[in-house]
């Protein structure tokens, strides 16, 4: 396994699910705490125990006092700027969708105002462009090519919804490629954001809902059914359902599998019984990725690793689990392609 980790550690990859603010390292967490001190530790040290969750809502509360950190276009800036350092350079992450979620950074009634900061929120106008800025900057520091999905909160309801697709089509930046929706699912039943998943394909952006993270299948058919999703986020629950598993692979409908978050959040009771490998068996196409890294203690390179062991695979299996995220992502043909050819010029030479 030493020599696959280290041919995981080097191969060039594309991570499709992973949060915007969940991705923030102990280090940027440590900085954004020591700007807005409240809550959240100020030590690198001391957010490990902040980041132990006892269940799905206690790791919902910790999240959101996290999100609380991100207060004015600079904190964008930053975070999302040393994201995609830590991406590029300890994962060798050559692009990645980052689920943002600007309603919680956004208050609604500033959406038309040329500025505002502060805890209250900021303008949508001011959020894009720090999103935009950071992501430009990280391309041509980094080399990483960054693309946005927008989630709904779904414990916020219909009003965040409402206001998730303003900021999606009438405020949405260059790169945003995808609609989504997050956060706790028991309650928030996905049909109740029909219309709004409706628009946002109108306007081009793609259906990828979370759903089955710890809810039953019920609520990945209601996300194919009535959101139709053309990736699913987490889909664990999929697994309670053969009909379900065979059209997922009938209609090759990916699932985006975090094995770690699904632990950590109590989705899963461990990680031997994680349910990838019905999936895999059952034809489904998985992509493999991290969720929120720092707070899970875990990356995607630990994601692979843990992949690697549930299915059994060898480097050209790893290589083929990295090909499928390229092909199935919504990256430009160019980027597809290049990225592609890396993986495959890479995997031989580590073989």
């Amino acid at each position: 396994m030493s020599d696959l980790k280290t041919f995981i550690a080097g191969l060039p990859k594309a991570e499709l699910h992973v949060h915007h603010v969940g991705s923030a390292s102990p280090r940027i967490v440590a900085e954004l705490a020591a700007r807005h001190p409240g809550a959240v530790p100020a030590d690198v040290e001391l957010l490990k125990d902040y980041f132990t969750f006892s269940d799905f809502a206690h790791f919902v509360e910790v999240y959101l006092s996290v999100v609380d950190l991100v207060r004015t276009p600079e904190d964008i800036r930053y975070l999302t700027y040393e994201i995609a350092r830590d991406l590029a350079q300890t994962q060798q992450v050559r692009y990645a969708e980052l689920t943002c979620t600007p309603y919680t950074s956004v208050r609604p009634d500033l959406a038309e105002r040329p500025a505002g900061t502060g805890h209250a929120g900021m303008a949508i106008e001011a959020y894009t462009e720090a999103l935009e800025d950071a992501r430009t900057s990280a391309e041509r520091d980094f080399g990483i090519v960054l693309r946005w999905i927008y989630d709904i909160p779904g414990e916020a309801g219909v009003p965040a919804a409402d206001a998730t697709l303003t900021y999606a089509v009438d405020h949405g930046p260059e790169a945003l490629v995808g609609f989504g929706l997050g956060g706790p699912e028991v309650g928030v039943p996905r049909p109740q954001f029909e219309r709004h998943f409706d628009a946002a394909r109108a306007a081009g952006l793609r259906s990828v809902p979370h759903a089955g993270e710890t809810t039953g299948p019920q609520t990945i058919w209601d996300a194919l059914n009535v959101l139709k999703a053309e990736r699913i986020g987490h889909g664990t629950s999929a697994a309670q359902d053969p009909a379900l598993l065979a059209h997922l692979a009938e209609h090759r409908i990916p699932l985006e599998v975090c094995p770690s978050s699904n632990v950590a959040t109590g989705a899963v009771a461990s990680l031997e019984e994680h349910p990838l490998k019905t999936f895999v068996d059952a034809g489904v196409p998985v992509t493999i990725n991290s969720d929120d890294p720092p707070m899970f203690a875990t990356t995607l390179n630990q994601e692979y690793e843990i992949a690697t062991d549930l299915l059994g695979l060898d480097a050209a299996g790893i290589a083929a689990l990295a090909r499928g995220a390229v092909d199935v992502s919504y990256a430009p043909e160019d980027v597809k392609a290049r990225l592609s050819s890396e993986i495959d010029a890479y995997a031989p030479a580590a073989e």
